[in-house]
């Protein structure tokens, strides 16, 4: 298979799947989410891990504004709403292989939902975590069913309504990640010779059973697309994310 915005190789049964949108700062498109999906697809027979990553600056950024604000100018809809998304992370969450996020640099937005959707988050010392989405009248929707399954409810509230960047000390303490070093590769690195002893249907069983016992994120799916869908047909927010593309500027700036 071949991918434009992935680069994706196999050793044995594990998959290394690294985002590659290196000039758009490794944000979310259309063909992102076709590409993970199909990805992922061949994983969920032929891999019992995943590790995701991004470039040593940005693990992913969110969703790309630019390609959102071309297509609200020329009237364009998009190619896919927020559930073929919410998929892509319920598969990591869900599927039947181990998904580790091996974060380094910049984390946002709709990043933390691949961040939030996998089973282990290792990081180095880089790594910055945020959720933007508030500054420009937007909501996580979709992030947030994840990322309180992960760090409790208190902790994602306090990062949503803050908007601002958490330190991976911070995301630590928060229980977004699991452990960091100065460098995260030797730390990938130690896990896989541990994780890779487990056999696929071990694997698939126990997600299976995880999934059940901290609530079907299926379940949440729709009110997440609802309030989604909300948010990002606003024509004032579509207004300031165009503007923001055009200028720079924030929306609450003059």
């Amino acid at each position: 298979m071949s991918y434009e915005t992935l680069q994706v190789r196999f050793q044995d049964s594990i998959c290394f799947l690294q985002f590659d949108r290196p000039n758009d700062n490794n944000t979310i498109n259309a063909q992102l989410i076709e590409e993970c999906h199909r990805a992922l697809t061949v994983c969920e027979s032929d891999a019992t891990v995943v590790v995701l990553s991004g470039l040593p600056e940005v693990f992913c950024f969110g969703a790309d504004f630019n390609d959102l604000s071309s297509r609200a100018q020329s009237g364009e809809q998009a190619r896919h709403g927020p559930d073929s998304l919410y998929d892509v992370w319920l598969k990591l969450a869900t599927g039947p292989f181990i998904t580790i996020a091996n974060v380094r640099g910049k984390a946002n937005a709709g990043g933390i939902g691949f961040v939030a959707a996998s089973d282990i988050v290792l990081a180095d010392e880089t790594a910055k975590f945020s959720l933007s989405e508030l500054l420009f009248g937007l909501i996580p929707a979709c992030v947030l069913p994840f990322l309180i399954r992960r760090m409790g409810l208190q902790k994602a509230h306090y990062m949503t309504l803050m908007t601002q960047p958490i330190t991976v000390q911070q995301a630590q303490d928060w229980g977004l990640v699991d452990a960091w070093e100065p460098q995260s590769d030797p730390l990938v690195r130690k896990h896989l010779l541990r994780l890779r002893r487990l056999t696929k249907t071990s694997i698939a069983r126990y997600k299976r059973y995880m999934n059940e016992l901290n609530g079907p994120l299926e379940r949440l799916k729709e009110p997440a697309l609802a309030v989604n869908t909300t948010v990002f047909s606003d024509p004032k927010n579509i207004e300031g994310i165009v503007r923001y593309v055009q200028t720079g500027r924030f929306p609450w700036e003059a």
